[in-house]
């Protein structure tokens, strides 16, 4: 994933893109991760990459494929024909491609939530997919948010955030985005899924979902979406200007 488009981009702060740095954001699910660091990369003029996305393209193509998790053999052989790459659409927003094809809103249905957290515990799956990470990282002036990026995939990121949320409000809040895609789910179900999903993500042996030592929390249970942007960027700007 380049940089080529940004650059003509409105750059809020005038920073030079080829000198920024690494903003890592981690956090549980539902906590508003993506959404705010794709904003705060927009601004900065940073490439956005949301490494939730590579997870759940791997778990689609398992899926789709009928490769059981359970099965190393099968996992390692298949993750050497998955290539997952980022274009960007009309508006400017990420759009995920598994192996050419736009699998923007395949990944994001129930039916792939349920799974990715089994698909990404696999040490296989962790191993291949941080490779791609850091190496689009290397070209700095990044965005990334997951569950490990500041605590494995970048641990000399500039910049980490740990974000949290009161539980019932994370629940609310993914059961609206599901609605606004035309995803009618209902509220224990979303609890359920968010339940399994925090259980699986922090317990896991491989890269579970922990703090960064150096990491700045944020608890975004009352702030406003601006409002967390606003803390996220006055954070990477005095860390660009040191």
């Amino acid at each position: 994933m380049s940089n080529e488009g940004l650059l003509s981009m409105p750059t809020r702060l005038g920073i030079d893109v080829m000198s920024g740095i690494i903003i890592a954001i981690d956090g549980y699910s539902a906590c508003g991760k993506s959404t705010t660091a794709r904003e705060v990369a927009r601004q900065l003029n940073y490439t956005y990459i949301d490494s939730g996305a590579m997870y759940r393209a791997v778990t689609l193509y398992f899926m789709q494929q009928h490769i059981s998790p359970s099965n190393p053999h099968e996992v390692e052989k298949s993750l050497e024909s998955i290539t997952i790459h980022f274009k960007r659409d009309e508006s400017g927003d990420p759009v995920t491609y598994l192996n050419g094809l736009n699998v923007e809103e395949e990944i994001r249905q129930m039916e792939v939530s349920k799974k990715v957290s089994e698909v990404s515990a696999l040490h296989q799956v962790r191993h291949a997919m941080v490779a791609q990470q850091r190496k689009m990282g290397k070209q700095r002036s990044i965005v990334m948010d997951g569950r490990d990026i500041g605590s494995v995939v970048f641990k000399d990121a500039e910049l980490k955030i740990f974000m949290v949320a009161d539980f019932n409000v994370r629940i609310m809040r993914r059961q609206k985005e599901l609605i606004e895609k035309g995803i009618l789910i209902d509220f224990d179900e979303v609890k359920a899924n968010l339940t399994q999903r925090d259980c699986m993500d922090s317990t896991r042996e491989e890269s579970p979902l922990i703090q960064a030592e150096d990491a700045v929390i944020i608890n975004n249970t009352f702030m406003t979406f601006d409002e967390q942007v606003e803390e996220i960027i006055q954070l990477a700007t005095g860390k660009i200007v040191q």
